[in-house]
């Protein structure tokens, strides 16, 4: 899920029941932690771990959603200023076996879970940048009618995208 807090975008993953142990899980999470969305997901793709892989999963989704959620807002989002603000790994149930050993014992051993919770947000300098832009955009179109606005923004998304293949 993803949320809007003071002008800020955030956005919000989890995977549950991840087979691996919590404790190793945390030393990829450890990585990560406070780092720059694009750099972290480099750091992943670089880690020599299984749970590098779930992880960059879970980024990449928290990622997704805090852009959905700035689509729905109707706010431009800069992926380049999302931040891992918090990331987590949580303790799954977990599975409990028998091996057999001799003298027709059995050796008990668990299998252990771990749901992994990553959150971005975007950093507050580049919220305050979009919400003065906003800012700006809303009175330049004061006063504009409806079909008027509309042809201006098409007008400026053309533009922008000219620009953008340059």
């Amino acid at each position: 899920m993803a949320t809007e807090t003071q002008g800020q975008i955030e956005g919000m993953a989890n995977t549950r029941f991840v087979r691996v142990s919590p404790q190793k899980a945390r030393l990829v999470i450890d990585l990560i932690r406070g780092q720059q969305a694009e750099a972290a997901l480099q750091t992943l793709r670089f880690t020599k771990k299984r749970v590098a892989k779930e992880i960059e999963k879970t980024l990449r989704s928290a990622i997704a959603n805090a852009e959905r959620k700035a689509d729905d807002a109707g706010a431009s989002l800069d992926v380049d200023a999302l931040y891992v603000t918090s990331c987590c790994v949580n303790e799954g149930p977990r599975w409990k076996r028998m091996r057999p050993a001799p003298m027709g014992r059995g050796f008990r051993y668990q299998k252990r879970t771990s749901h992994i919770v990553v959150q971005v947000a975007e950093h507050h300098r580049a919220a305050a940048d979009r919400a003065a832009a906003a800012a700006a955009e809303a009175e330049a179109s004061k006063g504009v009618k409806g079909a008027v606005r509309k042809a201006r923004k098409a007008i400026e998304k053309r533009a922008k995208q000219a620009q953008k293949k340059k």
